[in-house]
């Protein structure tokens, strides 16, 4: 960033646009993003400088934050649904404790539903994280029907009027269709199990995938109708660039940012503060 800074030092007319250009594809937003910011933000002749024309216009990118978002249920005595989905390790099982804390630490019950029954590690992993967040928690057999692990998980949700079900999935690659197949079936089930429901489905980002990220998200968005991103692992070599080529691609919009392994490294993101952040 301090190189782009550089590249816009002085007015939109005096900027070097050809590095500014060079600089925002190899901070991640994507090539022909890159293109379309900078040709607009050259057009922006009010602005008193090229730095401030290329901070509007990545502003503009990113939907706007979201005060105080929570998962919603969408009828009254039912617990609201968060699927979490994603490839294999992005941080996603890491993630669900993390959201578990914040909900809990709000004062709201959660139970977490150990989804991803393919991967025998991923049902002893959540399960420290529940003990850690002080969740509850629904679980089957390794190699058990995800779909069932969701219904039971909902059952039981219901009885113990828990506020939270917060979903863990197979993170298998997202090119395996029998992966997008049973995340589809998982929807259906959580549909068929709470009508008129308004389940989350938050998909993690490792943003140190760059534009690959990306792929992976469009695919997950036409099976499972994505409705938030969580970008992980935003403390290590990250650009963060992704954010926008995203955001820009899929209107879905950015939740949370994670920061660290600790419970409390996960903050909510603010926009504006992401792009200020960027030039800071």
């Amino acid at each position: 960033m301090s190189r782009l800074r550089g590249a816009l030092r002085g007015g939109p007319s005096d900027a070097d646009w050809d590095s500014v250009e060079e600089l925002l594809i190899a901070g991640d937003v994507g090539g022909a993003l890159a293109m379309e910011i900078v040709e607009r933000a050259r057009a922006r002749r009010e602005m008193p400088s090229a730095e401030a024309a290329v901070r509007a216009e990545l502003a503009a990118l990113l939907l706007p934050g979201e005060h105080g978002w929570r998962p919603r249920s969408g009828q009254a005595g039912v617990p609201a649904v968060v699927l979490m989905v994603g490839v294999n390790g992005t941080g996603k099982t890491t993630t669900i404790g993390k959201l578990a804390q914040v909900y809990r630490a709000e004062g709201s019950s959660v139970l977490l539903a150990a989804a991803d029954t393919f991967r025998a590690a991923a049902i002893d992993q959540l399960r420290i994280w529940a003990d850690r967040s002080k969740s509850q928690f629904v679980a089957h057999a390794p190699g058990a029907d995800p779909a069932a692990v969701i219904y039971d998980a909902i059952d039981a949700a219901v009885a113990r009027h828990v506020d939270v079900v917060i979903a863990d999935t197979a993170g298998r690659l997202h090119t395996r269709s029998n992966l997008m197949e049973e995340l589809a079936k998982m929807r259906r089930v959580i549909d068929k199990r709470l009508p008129g429901s308004k389940p989350e489905v938050l998909f993690v980002l490792d943003a140190t995938t760059g534009q690959n990220g990306l792929s992976q998200a469009k695919v997950f968005h036409e099976t499972v109708g994505l409705t938030g991103i969580v970008l992980t692992k935003l403390d290590s070599t990250a650009k963060g660039g992704i954010v926008f080529a995203i955001e820009d691609t899929l209107h879905v919009p950015v939740r949370f940012i994670g920061v660290g392994e600790k419970l409390g490294d996960l903050l909510p993101f603010d926009p504006e503060a992401f792009v200020s952040a960027l030039f800071a």
